[in-house]
């Protein structure tokens, strides 16, 4: 889709986040604390990402899952912005920004913390 698509089909705070790799507050989105069971889709394409199985409460202000739903449902790259060193996750079907992944999740599962801004997810419960 062109980035008018994209702009016409997103609100302005979700076209901030998922097509301009924004980030959402700590602590304001609707998913932060959420213990709901059901599985997350990217709110550009309805991509499924992860499930609440995975879910964790990080304390970190957003939604956190050690894992995704499937290899391949994110992609990971390289972010230098900010003066920091992280990795960002996008959607592997549409490219939306989702959030960042930190080696610091977990040590029992996998020791990993997919920290997504709710924004740009959407949840079906099952």
């Amino acid at each position: 889709m062109s980035e008018a698509d994209w702009q016409a089909r997103l609100s302005s705070d979700e076209y901030y986040v998922l097509r301009q790799k924004g980030t959402e507050r700590p602590f304001t989105g609707a998913y932060t604390d959420s213990e709901a069971v059901g599985t997350y889709h990217c709110k550009g394409c309805g991509a499924p990402l992860f499930t609440s199985q995975d879910k964790f409460h990080s304390g970190c202000g957003w939604p956190s899952f050690d894992r995704t739903i499937s290899d391949g449902a994110l992609t990971e790259t390289l972010d230098l912005s900010h003066g920091m060193r992280r990795i960002e996750v996008t959607c592997s079907r549409c490219g939306g920004h989702m959030g960042h992944v930190f080696p610091d999740g977990p040590a029992d599962t996998t020791g990993l913390r997919y920290c997504i801004n709710s924004i740009a997810i959407t949840f079906n419960g099952n």
